[in-house]
């Protein structure tokens, strides 16, 4: 149904989503996909040059943290993009030789790139740059290859944010039929793999979606409905071949291939709950104020089986003594194999109720490709982004890890701070998640239908009625007691029923889904929905209270609209 800003219309037409703004306007049917959304970013407060508006920073952010991470530069005559800058208004621009670009690369104090014929000076973008420093990669030469490939980066706003880096031409020496040569590149996504056409897309390169509504109404999701977050392209990564490297404080290295994993060690089943920090962003977005990042409805959160081998059982096989933990040892460490990197405390790593896994298994089938295929973390309870996929290396460290997605991405800052006044240094890293629900499906349902009939007799009603589903969920293994919900936007309360389910785990680590059903009559136009876990947090009312500009953690009362169809 329509996460739109709308209200549901009982119809024949049956929308596709439901997750809507608060304002409970009136919803006329299904709508058509939505273009596809960016990542974004603000210019960091270290920046001498303009703040720009969100959604020039998002254009640009993304331009980095995929196209520089394919690989360094090289020179070959071949065709290039158009040059987004129009220079005519500047007289006599300063010149630079190739040579002198190059110069400019990663090692250099300055860092430069070339875009058509333009030279730019990016080293003021570097340190808030969300891809970290893969984005090295590309200086010291033109981008245009990589933007052939990252089409989406091809446009205005992205070439206006640009245009305030612009330094200079190319010297006209270094041109090649009035181009500068660049090399052909191959296309990272093409070994990308097919996904199923029902998921809700925000962007195909990378690919990022949300579960649609028929994966969220059901306790277990199905592999390809399970809602896909990816930084780049997904790495080619062969089961044979594939190993993990456990790597201790003092540099001694231990290695495992995956059928170590499976024979050594006992396996593990674990019902857990993934959700990005971002689920829900546009709410936020649309009920304060503008957020930077993909804006994900309420689909970007599923659930699964997970099997595999305990995190704690590899530690202490490589030699880590997981209850006497030397002083220096405070987080640990992992690596993917497509650069990503995270870090979770020891504590929850060592945890013999944490129930970490190092997963090759999900909903008893092995690893898709889009969710880490053949061996990925769980850290179940944690946001999505510390259970990094395709691991490859496991760090034991006294600094959590330094990649750019850990120190400087999926934090949250007060509801006055901007992307400009960020200290990212002094804010923890996002670990647990709060208290969350959300309504996922709301429908008529009536006497006459027999299968209606069958619900209706369950709640002792004879009329017809509406039934209200959705999800509750709460980070770090804290169970859902309560689900409140209201069908006249908050004035009156009642409670869900919480549905049963076989979760397997040594806490709450997976959703609860809930359920509520009452006559048609007492519906008024708006339903709302919070939970409260077993510590008795609650989710906060309104949105401006919790606002950041990255739109993370956003968990305000889910409301949505309502019309009762025309009798």
């Amino acid at each position: 149904m329509n996460f739109s800003r709308n209200i549901l219309r009982s119809s024949t037409i049956k929308p596709k989503r439901i997750f809507t703004r608060p304002d409970c306007l009136i919803h006329y049917g299904p709508r058509k996909k939505q273009p596809l959304g960016l990542l974004s970013s603000r210019a960091p407060s270290a920046n001498p040059l303009p703040r720009w508006p969100p959604k020039r920073a998002t254009a640009f952010a993304l331009t980095f943290v995929v196209s520089a991470a394919i690989g360094t530069l090289a020179f070959a005559q071949t065709v290039h993009a158009e040059s987004p800058i129009d220079s005519s208004s500047q007289s006599q621009p300063p010149l630079f030789r190739l040579d002198e670009v190059r110069k400019h690369g990663r090692d250099a104090d300055e860092k430069w790139i070339i875009k058509g014929n333009k030279v730019y000076n990016i080293t003021d973008w570097i340190p808030g740059h969300p891809g970290g420093e893969v984005i090295l990669r590309a200086v010291g030469g033109p981008v245009d290859q990589y933007w052939n490939i990252f089409t989406i980066h091809k446009k205005q706003e992205v070439y206006d944010i640009l245009d305030t880096f612009y330094i200079g031409d190319v010297d006209p020496q270094d041109l090649v039929d009035g181009k500068v040569p660049v090399e052909q590149l191959a296309d990272p996504f093409k070994n990308d793999p097919k996904r199923d056409e029902r998921l809700i897309v925000h962007s195909d390169r990378p690919f990022n979606a949300e579960t649609p509504e028929e994966g969220l109404n059901s306790f277990i999701t199905p592999d390809d409905l399970f809602y896909v977050r990816q930084h780049m392209w997904v790495p080619e990564v062969f089961e044979d071949s594939h190993r993990l490297v456990v790597e201790l404080v003092d540099g001694e290295e231990k290695q495992y291939s995956l059928q170590d994993l499976q024979k050594k060690f006992k396996e593990h089943h674990i019902t857990a709950t993934l959700q990005c920090s971002g689920n829900r962003r546009k709410h936020m977005t649309e009920e304060s104020r503008s957020t930077n990042g993909l804006q994900w409805e309420g689909g970007a959160i599923s659930n699964a089986e997970w099997t595999g081998v305990r995190l704690r059982d590899i530690l202490k096989d490589a030699g880590v003594q997981i209850d006497d933990l030397p002083s220096d040892v405070k987080h640990v460490q992992f690596e993917g194999a497509e650069a990503y990197g995270a870090s979770i405390p020891i504590e929850k790593a060592v945890d013999q109720f944490g129930d970490v896994l190092l997963a090759y298994k999900m909903n008893g089938k092995a690893l898709a490709p889009d969710h880490g295929f053949p061996l990925r973390l769980l850290a179940p309870g944690n946001v999505a982004a510390r259970s990094v996929k395709w691991i490859t290396r496991v760090r034991l460290s006294d600094e959590e890890s330094t990649s750019q997605w850990q120190r400087r991405d999926y934090k949250c800052f007060g509801p006055n701070i901007s992307s400009q006044q960020a200290d990212w240094d002094a804010t923890p890293a996002i670990q647990e998640t709060p208290v969350q629900s959300a309504i996922t499906s709301l429908r008529d349902v009536t006497p006459h239908s027999a299968q209606d009939s069958k619900l209706l007799q369950v709640y002792g009603l004879e009329e017809d009625s509406i039934a209200v589903e959705g999800y509750s969920y709460a980070g770090g293994g804290r169970r859902i007691i309560r689900v409140d919900v209201s069908a006249d936007d908050g004035r009156t309360w009642h409670q869900a029923e919480l549905l049963p389910d076989e979760a397997k785990g040594a806490k709450a680590w997976a959703w609860s889904r809930w359920r509520w059903v009452l006559p048609r009559q007492q519906a008024g136009r708006c339903f709302v929905v919070k939970a409260v876990d077993e510590a008795y947090n609650t989710q906060p009312g309104e949105y401006e209270a919790n606002y950041n500009f990255r739109g993370n953690l956003t968990s305000s009362w889910h409301r949505v609209g309502y019309r009762a169809k025309p009798t």
